[in-house]
C-alpha cells in the first residue's frame, strides 16, 4: 500500500479505500433512511441522529469530540441548507407572507426566548445568562425540518410561505445572540441592540446585491457546460456568506437572500441547479446530523432529560404559541391558522449546531446546554414530526387540490417561461363529472394528461374529471394564476362557480 493510499486520522494511518467503503456505506444507508422516514412522516434528521448515535462511542467505538470542528462544519452545513432553501422556495408563494414571517422570526423569536428563560431560571434554577442562552439556542425554527416535512403537506401557500420564510430569515439574529451571549463580557442591551440592526441590514444589503449581480451576470454568460450553472449559483450563494462575515454582518440572511433572489430570477437551467442544490443539502444534512449523533455522550443525557422535559414543553406549549400571537395580531390570520403555526414550529439541526458555540467559548455548564438541546431537539421532533398532517385536518387548514410544482429536464419550459402543475381533485371536489371543456381554462393553460386509478391517459376536451383523478396542467407563467383561480373556484362551487360569484381568489 503507498503513501497516496493511506490517511491520517487521529495519529495512525490507515487504508483510504476502507473509510471510502465506510462513507458509502452510510451515505447510502443515510438515503435509504429518508424513505422510511417520508412514509412516517418524521424529519429524516431523527435517523441521521441515530445513525450518528449507533457509530459513536457507546456503539461501534468511533469517538468524536471535537466542539470547534464540529462548529464549524456545522456552520458550513447550514450556509448549504439555507442555500438550497432559498433556491427551492417560489417568491410568488411566500411574497405576501414575508411580512407576517419577519415578524415572526423577530418579535416571535424575542418572545420565544423570554419565555423559555423565564422558565429555565424560576422553575429549573438556572442562571440568567444561561438561561438567556438556552432561550436563544432554541428559538429559530429549523429550515432542512420544515422543508422535508411541510412540503409534504397539502397546506394553503400562505401558510407554507410563513413557515418558510421565518425558518429562513429567524437564523440570522439568533445566530448573533448567542455568539454575543457566548462571549466572555457580555456588551449592554444597546449595544448589542445596535450591532444586531447593523448585521441584519448590511446582510440583507449584501445579500440582494450579490444576487441581483450573479442573475444578471449568468444570464448573459455564456458557460461551456450546462452543469457549471448550478456550481456558479452555489458558489454564489455561499460567496454572499462569506461576503457578508468579512463586512462583519449577517451571513445566514446574505446566503438566503441571494439564493431566493437566484432561484426566482430566470436563468439557464433553473431545474438542473434546484436538483443539484437539493442534493448537495441532502448530503450536507446527513454529514451535519451524523457528526451531531457521533458528538452527542448517551452518558451525559440522562442527568438533563428533566431539565430538557421541562424547558422543552415551555417551548413548545407556551412560547411558540405565544410568539405567534404576539407577533402576528395584524397579518389576519385566523385562529385556526395561528394554531397551526403554533404547533409546526420544529427545530433541528440548528439548534444542536448553535449549542456549540458556548461549549467551543468555554462558558461553564455549557456541555449540560447541549446535552439539553440535544434531548429537546429529538423528543420534541419525534412529538410534533409525525402529528403535524393530522393536526393539520384536525384544524382544516389543507388544500387537497393545491396545485404543485413538478421540474421538468426533457422539456424546455424554462424556455418557453411554462410551467408544469401537478392537481389531485380531492374526494369531495364539485370538479368531480366536470368535462374539461367546462372548466374555460384560460387561454395558455391546458390539461395534458390525467392519471386515473394507475393507468395514464391523454384527455379530450369532453373527457369527464372524476374525484381521485392526478391532473398534469401545462400553463405559461402569464396564464397560470388565472388557471389555479379558475381551477379552485370550480373545485368549491361547480361549473357554475362563476355566476355564483366564487372566483378562487382565495
Amino acid at each position: 500500500m503507498t503513501d497516496c493510499e493511506k490517511v491520517l486520522f487521529k495519529g495512525v494511518w490507515v487504508k483510504l479505500d476502507l473509510w471510502l467503503l465506510l462513507g458509502s456505506i452510510v451515505v447510502i444507508t443515510a438515503i435509504v433512511a429518508v424513505r422510511l422516514a417520508h412514509r412516517s412522516g418524521l424529519p429524516s434528521l431523527l435517523l441521521y441522529l441515530a445513525l450518528g448515535l449507533i457509530l459513536g462511542e457507546s456503539g461501534f467505538g468511533i469517538r468524536f469530540d471535537d466542539m470547534l470542528v464540529a462548529e464549524t462544519l456545522g456552520l458550513a452545513a447550514l450556509v448549504l441548507i439555507l442555500a438550497e432553501g432559498g433556491l427551492t422556495t417560489r417568491w410568488a408563494g411566500v411574497r405576501d407572507a414575508i411580512p407576517a414571517a419577519l415578524s415572526l422570526a423577530i418579535a416571535g423569536t424575542a418572545v420565544s426566548i423570554v419565555v423559555v428563560a423565564a422558565v429555565a431560571h424560576w422553575l429549573v434554577g438556572i442562571e440568567w445568562r444561561p438561561a438567556l442562552l438556552l432561550g436563544a439556542v432554541l428559538a429559530p425554527t429549523d429550515a432542512a425540518a420544515v422543508f422535508s416535512v411541510l412540503r409534504r403537506l397539502p397546506l394553503p401557500a400562505g401558510m407554507t410561505g410563513i413557515l418558510e420564510a421565518e425558518s429562513g430569515f429567524n437564523d440570522a439574529p439568533v445566530v448573533i445572540l448567542v455568539v454575543a451571549l457566548s462571549a466572555k463580557h457580555v456588551e449592554s442591551p444597546l449595544l448589542m441592540a445596535g450591532e444586531l440592526v447593523y448585521e441584519l441590514a448590511a446582510g440583507a444589503a449584501l445579500g440582494l446585491l450579490v444576487g441581483w449581480l450573479g442573475a444578471h451576470g449568468l444570464r448573459r454568460a455564456a458557460l461551456p457546460a450546462s452543469g457549471l450553472y448550478p456550481i456558479a449559483v452555489l458558489s454564489l450563494a455561499v460567496g454572499a456568506y462569506g461576503l457578508a462575515s468579512v463586512a462583519h454582518a449577517s451571513g445566514f440572511l446574505a446566503t438566503y437572500l441571494t439564493a431566493l433572489f437566484l432561484g426566482n430570477s430566470p436563468l439557464p437551467h433553473r431545474p438542473a441547479t434546484r436538483g443539484f442544490a437539493e442534493g448537495l443539502a441532502t448530503l450536507a444534512q446527513i454529514g451535519l446530523f451524523i457528526m451531531l449523533g457521533l458528538l452527542a455522550s448517551p452518558r451525559e443525557l440522562p442527568a438533563q432529560i428533566g431539565t430538557a422535559l421541562i424547558c422543552g414543553f415551555a417551548l413548545v406549549l407556551v412560547a411558540r404559541p405565544l410568539s405567534v400571537l404576539a407577533s402576528t395580531p395584524f397579518f389576519g390570520l385566523d385562529l385556526r391558522t395561528k394554531a397551526f403555526l403554533s404547533w409546526a414550529g420544529l427545530r433541528g439541526a440548528v439548534p444542536i449546531v448553535l449549542a456549540t458555540i458556548p461549549v467551543t467559548a468555554g462558558l461553564p455548564g455549557a456541555q449540560a446546554l447541549f446535552a439539553q438541546v440535544f434531548i429537546i431537539v429529538v423528543v420534541f421532533t419525534l412529538l410534533q414530526g409525525p402529528t403535524l398532517s393530522a393536526f393539520a385536518r384536525l384544524l382544516k387548514v389543507t388544500v387537497p387540490d393545491r396545485a404543485r410544482d413538478i421540474d421538468v429536464e426533457a422539456a424546455p419550459l424554462e424556455e418557453l417561461h411554462a410551467d408544469l402543475l401537478d392537481i389531485r381533485i380531492p374526494p369531495d371536489s364539485r370538479l368531480d363529472n366536470v368535462e374539461i371543456f367546462e372548466l374555460r381554462l384560460p387561454e395558455g393553460a391546458v390539461i395534458t394528461l390525467i392519471v386515473r386509478e394507475g393507468r395514464s391517459f391523454v384527455p379530450g376536451p369532453d373527457t369527464a374529471l372524476l374525484a381521485g383523478d392526478e391532473l398534469l396542467v401545462v400553463a405559461t407563467s402569464a396564464a397560470r394564476p388565472a388557471a389555479e383561480r379558475r381551477l379552485r373556484a370550480v373545485s368549491r362551487r361547480g361549473k357554475l362557480a362563476g355566476w355564483y360569484g366564487e372566483h378562487g381568489d382565495r
